[in-house]
């Protein structure tokens, strides 16, 4: 079983789970509170489960426009995007944030579950290219602090102006007085920051211990809580934010997801883009929504959903209890024709038909949480 940097800290007060792999936190004190400490105000992950590759050289960017979606000749130093890698057949072998560091010097960052697999495609498309491709992940550490007040606390200890930091964009920094690279991204659908403490080996985990308890410390004003992987899942999963494995993997495309967004079909070429191009102009059969329970029940995953007729339409990929709904909510595959807003399905919940509605992502009013709301409150 594998460990983070922060596994000795974890140990002492969370109750901890196994996820691809790895041994890790679930909750502290529980997932309904830390959950509501993100939306409401700020909460702090352990993410050093997730992969850290570099790749840099003379064709890095050429090489990532190759084995990525979407255009990373748009990132200027300092920047990140949110992008898909798929294989032939168009299916997603990941998903995964690419930052650009400098000119020829990117970050990568896949998910837990694909560290090796990621890295031996990256290796594997390589050739020809003049790149060099290096997985630090045992070598640096990596924590999210998310939720309205994210900045606030992290500037407390931080030597660059924070709010000069727009969504998507990065900086090198020093928090606490450790060397620090700061993405304003995350997987919670709040404001706050991804943190890469680059030097803080599995054999020396000092420098990330530090971070983690400055982090904690500065955040004490305004409650926050350490998180565990229970309540980055229910936060995920109300800002309707995949789940690799769960929600896309290799059988499933960007377009079918809903993450066309990400395909940037001008590009000259890129792999899956004639799989792609086909899909989009022969039209795709299912889509992925959003459903929120209008009677009780939490739908879960391999539910199946159906339609006024009793007709099997679609089946759940996700699906979970939302802290701040009060209601069960789940993303699920269901008939293109069938996926319209508003439609009212039914979700088999152990033999019972329970009603659901067809809503769209996030679960939330953006208004009121999420980056996008207009007060904290």
């Amino acid at each position: 079983m594998n460990r983070t940097q922060l596994y000795e800290v974890h140990v002492k007060t969370a109750k901890m789970t196994t996820f691809a792999g790895f041994e890790m936190p679930l909750w502290y004190r529980g997932i309904t509170e830390e959950h509501l400490a993100v939306r409401n105000s700020v909460g702090v992950f352990d993410v050093s489960h997730m992969g850290r590759v570099i790749i840099m050289g003379d064709d890095a960017e050429r090489f990532l426009n190759y084995v990525v979606t979407n255009d990373v000749s748009a990132l200027t130093p300092n920047s990140a995007l949110y992008t898909v890698m798929c294989n032939e057949n168009g299916g997603i072998v990941d998903d995964c944030v690419v930052s650009r560091l400098v000119k020829d010097k990117f970050l990568l960052v896949p998910n837990a579950t694909n560290r090796e697999k990621d890295y031996n495609w990256l290796v594997q498309h390589a050739k020809g290219y003049n790149v060099k491709i290096e997985d630090i992940s045992n070598r640096s550490a990596m924590l999210a602090v998310q939720g309205p007040n994210a900045e606030k606390t992290l500037q407390k200890i931080c030597s660059e102006d924070l709010s000069k930091v727009e969504r998507f964009k990065c900086v090198s920094a020093k928090l606490a007085g450790v060397d620090v690279f700061l993405s304003r991204t995350g997987y919670t659908g709040e404001d706050g920051f991804e943190v890469y403490v680059w030097d803080a080996s599995l054999e020396k985990p000092d420098n990330a211990i530090k971070v983690w308890n400055a982090i904690l410390d500065a955040g004490k004003t305004f409650g926050i809580e350490p998180c565990g992987l229970g309540a980055r899942d229910t936060l995920r999963l109300e800002a309707g934010l995949c789940l690799y494995g769960n929600d896309i993997d290799e059988n499933t495309t960007p377009l079918e997801a809903r993450l066309g967004f990400v395909v940037k079909f001008q590009k000259d070429n890129f792999i899956g883009k004639n799989a792609l191009l086909k899909q989009k102009e022969e039209g795709i059969k299912r889509r992925r929504v959003g459903l929120q329970m209008m009677e009780q029940g939490i739908p879960r995953q391999g539910f199946k959903v159906y339609n006024d007729k009793g007709e099997n339409i679609g089946q759940i990929t996700s699906g979970t209890f939302s802290p701040l709904l009060k209601c069960g909510i789940a993303m699920a595959y269901v008939q293109t024709q069938q996926a319209q807003e508003g439609n009212i399905v039914n979700v088999d919940i152990r033999g019972k038909k329970v009603k659901a509605k067809i809503v769209p992502f996030p679960f939330y009013d953006q208004e009121k949480y999420g980056y996008k709301r207009k007060t904290l409150t």
